[in-house]
């Protein structure tokens, strides 16, 4: 073989490729990172319950168990959610436990036809109920997501904070709410509570294949250069250009 670079390709693409090397290593790193952090999620998530911290950080996908009311008169409903394919809304509502904590509770999915609770009196009951869940934290608003519009009902992110203010409820936990957890027997009880199911976007191998890619697409288009310009030969062409 017979290889003989240029000077200014090889300044451009010898630090291009490191650059791109360190992309696709720090990707790989990351996604680690994010393997091990969705098994800590998933692990909390299934721990045994444990009653809430209403004073200290909460922690996210803890796993949770009260008792208590819900206060059925301190509801909101977020917008656009579904269920198999279904329109619908969530129903999060105020809960007081037994220990005089305030907290939000998403009870999970219903249609639009049992928006009106009315229609679904079988779900507002006063009696003191048991409830599991996990601890979520609040929402982060997406970027074509319109802004929550309490007045008009319409609620598409959910913020504790937010919801506190517009019920005028200073004293209800604002940091996180719970999503409550459909327990066996109950997929047909509206609201249809959430499936303990831990979704945290990991894209970090494919980005580490991209750059991995593009890495080796610079070394192929650095060789097609120099073979076409006649400085890199294989075999009998690099012994017949050597003996000129």
């Amino acid at each position: 073989m017979m290889f003989r670079p240029l000077l200014w390709p090889t300044l451009v693409a010898v630090p291009s490729l490191i650059v791109l090397l360190m992309l696709g290593t720090w990707q790989v790193n990351r996604l680690h990172w994010k393997t091990a952090l969705i098994e800590e999620f998933k692990a909390r998530s299934t721990a045994a319950a444990i009653y809430p911290s209403f004073d200290s950080a909460p922690i996210e996908f803890q796993r949770v168990g009260l008792s208590g009311r819900f206060l059925h008169d301190k509801t909101i409903y977020l917008t656009g959610r579904t269920y198999e394919g279904n329109a619908g809304f969530h129903v999060v509502t105020a809960f007081e436990s037994d220990r005089g904590d305030v907290f939000y509770v998403n009870r999970g999915w219903v249609s639009e036809a049992y928006r009106d609770p009315a229609k679904r009196a079988f779900s507002m009951s006063d009696e003191i109920f048991t409830l599991d869940g996990i601890v979520r934290l609040a929402q982060r608003q997406g970027q074509f997501v319109p802004d929550n519009e309490p007045e008009r009902g319409f609620w598409f992110t959910m913020k504790p904070a937010e919801v506190a203010a517009y019920l005028d409820m200073p004293e209800a936990q604002s940091g996180y709410y719970i999503d409550a957890v459909r327990t066996e027997g109950a997929e047909l009880t509206l609201p249809i509570a959430a499936e303990v199911k831990i979704e945290v976007r990991n894209s970090h191998l494919n980005y580490a294949i991209t750059w991995y890619g593009v890495a080796l697409s610079l070394i192929g288009v650095y060789l097609a250069y120099h073979h076409s310009n006649g400085r890199l030969r294989f075999g009998k062409q690099a012994s017949a250009k050597d003996d000129r």
